[in-house]
This record gives structure tokens, C-alpha cells and sequence, in this order.
């Protein structure tokens, strides 16, 4: 590697420690309804995004409240420390379609109507809030 890719590799690295992901890949829930879910608390602290989630009736709530977890503990894991309420939100959250599984349903005067069974990818960012405030 050359002396100027090592410099801008050695950079993106620095840039990524205070940035803590998680991913979910192939939830069998359709992108559309796992984007109510994740609107509701993108850019929210993330203590407070656990809070909304847990008394949320959607289904797709307990999946991303896990998720969330799972980002936030990446970023103790990360950081070497315990996360403090107030510190972190979520800065940046994907949802993806996933593979699609057909399926065929009987349907009148011998047609087959198509069923298409959904699935999703979600991504979720968690990053420190002191950070955005410099900017």
C-alpha cells in the first residue's frame, strides 16, 4: 500500500471508532412495515429510542429494540466503556428489501394468484452526540 492510501486508510479508521453499527439481515417482515418502525426513532438518544420501541405494538419493534442493543453494545465494546443516557443516538438507520419468496395461492376458474412473501435488511448506526455538536 502506498504512502498516501496508508494515510487516508489510517484516517477512516480514527473516523470509524466513535461510530458503533449493528446490522439485521433477512427478517421476514416486508421493508415498508419495518420502515414505520424505524422512522419513529431515527435520529432520537438512543435510551430514549429503547424506551419508544418497548411500549410500541408493532411487531417489527422488538426486532429493531434488539438491534438497538445490539449497536449500543458494540459501541461500549468499541469505546472501552459503558454508555451514559444522553450520550448516544442514532444517527443512521437503513432498512433494505431482502430476498423475496413466490409463492402461488389457488385463485378461481384455475388461475394461481402470486403471493409475495417479503424480507428485509435493517442497518442501524449508533454514534456519540458531543460529535454532532462540533460540527
Amino acid at each position: 500500500m502506498g504512502k498516501r492510501k496508508h494515510i487516508v486508510a489510517e484516517a477512516r479508521k480514527e473516523a470509524k471508532k466513535t461510530i458503533a453499527f449493528a446490522k439485521l439481515n433477512d427478517v421476514p417482515t416486508s421493508p415498508r412495515k419495518m420502515r414505520l418502525v424505524v422512522d419513529m426513532i431515527r435520529g432520537m438518544e438512543a435510551f430514549r429510542a429503547l424506551g419508544v420501541l418497548k411500549y410500541s405494538n408493532k411487531e417489527a419493534a422488538a426486532r429493531i429494540e434488539k438491534l438497538l442493543r445490539s449497536a449500543i453494545a458494540n459501541w461500549e465494546a468499541k469505546n472501552e466503556r459503558k454508555a451514559e443516557s444522553g450520550e448516544l443516538y442514532v444517527s443512521l438507520v437503513n432498512v433494505d428489501g431482502g430476498a423475496m419468496l413466490k409463492r402461488m395461492r389457488p385463485a378461481p376458474q384455475g388461475r394461481g394468484y402470486r403471493i409475495r412473501k417479503r424480507s428485509n435488511h435493517v442497518t442501524l448506526h449508533v454514534d456519540t452526540l458531543n460529535k454532532e455538536n462540533q460540527n
